[in-house]
């Protein structure tokens, strides 16, 4: 395991703690030790270890108070733990129920380091699983998102078009130009503009005119500003 990897251990008995410490270290461990409750407690919120080894019978508070407080907090519930207790009591084993494993005493230091192996291993599939979550959740938002603005998009285009009145006008919101006949060059009479287009934001208008002497009805296009004759 690698040299940052930390391990608390926390049990009334200094010689339990040294001989699990001892054991540990072999396998690059880094170990911090707890003889009572409230000094796991201390060290788990300031240092955050990786894996917590809890007595069941810690003084002052007990290991299984300590697993309760531990996983209340934001900042140590996701810690595995594991308790060792004296006894294998049915009760006394089901009330670690926040713990992620119990070991039965006397508990051999193989046998922890078994037992951490595996949750640490756990703890880090995980982790993996769940950055892979959050990758592939962040994809799908982010598609969500494209969806959503291109929806809009579409939204905002039928507005336009719907919005958009196509229309036949003596009052076209570009006055129409002065024209003469190109037949007879005598001064084109204006009757009416048809405003077109797709949508009010690329409107168009075409104006219509008839000439006074017979010539026929003459079209003129705004945008391009050619006359054409209707017959």
């Amino acid at each position: 395991m690698p040299a940052t990897v930390l391990a608390l251990l926390a049990a009334r008995d200094s010689d339990t703690r040294q001989m699990y410490a001892e054991y540990l270290r072999q396998f690059t461990y880094e170990i911090d030790e707890a003889e009572d409750g409230p000094e796991a407690l201390a060290k788990a919120m300031s240092r955050h270890p990786a894996v917590i080894a809890t007595d069941s019978q810690l003084p002052r508070v007990s290991g299984l108070e300590l697993c309760r407080l531990l996983r209340s907090d934001v900042l140590t519930r996701s810690i595995p733990i594991i308790v060792m207790t004296d006894d294998a009591i049915a009760n006394e084993v089901d009330q670690c129920d926040l713990a992620d494993a119990v070991l039965v005493k006397p508990c051999l230091p193989e046998r922890l380091a078994t037992e951490i192996v595996r949750l640490l291993s756990q703890s880090q599939e995980l982790r993996v699983r769940g950055l892979a979550m959050r990758e592939k959740i962040a994809v799908q938002v982010a598609r969500s998102n494209e969806l959503i603005a291109r929806s809009h998009a579409r939204i905002r285009r039928r507005v336009w078009s719907h919005e958009h009145q196509r229309r036949d006008t003596t009052r076209p919101p570009a006055p129409p130009p002065a024209l003469v006949c190109p037949a007879c060059d005598w001064p084109l009479r204006y009757t009416k503009s048809h405003i077109g287009g797709v949508s009010a934001r690329n409107a168009e208008q075409w104006d219509y005119f008839e000439c006074a002497r017979g010539c026929g009805r003459f079209q003129y296009r705004q945008r391009t500003r050619k006359v054409r004759h209707l017959g």
